[in-house]
């Protein structure tokens, strides 16, 4: 069974600062629920070419540009200490505009992650639009039209918090 899920929020910050953070791998931990202890595992980054602005090469390196992979773990059920593994590949990535990754090993059968960051204007503030658009499919068998719902409905949740957790992450950077 495939779904679609797309969610989109703004933040009163540059594209560039937008971008640059969503970028960078070690960042994602930081917006990941509290309660799933996401940590980096390993990381083989890809450095994506120069960019639109002038980045110190040493700012660049730290970018996962198409091909990089990203292996993560975290908490399957909080509060149990279980803890799964998902690798990520980077397939597609254009400065300030959009970058994507695919699952190569991890939960679902299938799942692709579309990234976006659009500049927009609100109440006078020049900020971002990001959207995340994901394509995915749990390969549970009979099981999918049970737990579809309960899956989806975390995935929701996830991008919910980092939504909210996002403009203070920013803030910090």
């Amino acid at each position: 069974m495939s779904a679609h899920l797309e969610c989109r929020s703004w933040v009163p910050f540059p594209i560039e600062k937008v971008f640059l953070f969503f970028a960078d791998p070690q960042n994602l931990p930081r917006i990941m629920p509290a309660k799933s202890e996401t940590r980096i595992e390993a990381l083989r980054l890809v450095a994506p070419a120069a960019g639109p602005s002038p980045l110190a090469a040493e700012q660049v390196q730290k970018l996962a540009g198409a091909g990089s992979e990203i292996v993560t773990s975290f908490r399957l059920l909080p509060p149990l200490s279980l803890r799964g593994q998902w690798m990520a590949r980077i397939t597609a990535f254009q400065w300030n505009e959009f970058f994507e990754d695919v699952q190569v090993r991890g939960l679902f059968k299938s799942w692709r992650h579309r990234h976006e960051v659009v500049s927009e204007a609100r109440d006078g503030v020049t900020g971002t639009a990001v959207t995340d658009k994901i394509d995915y499919a749990f390969g549970l068998g009979p099981f999918d039209a049970l737990l579809e719902p309960i899956l989806s409905a975390q995935i929701g949740r996830t991008l919910a918090q980092r939504q909210r957790i996002l403009p203070e992450r920013l803030k910090d950077q």
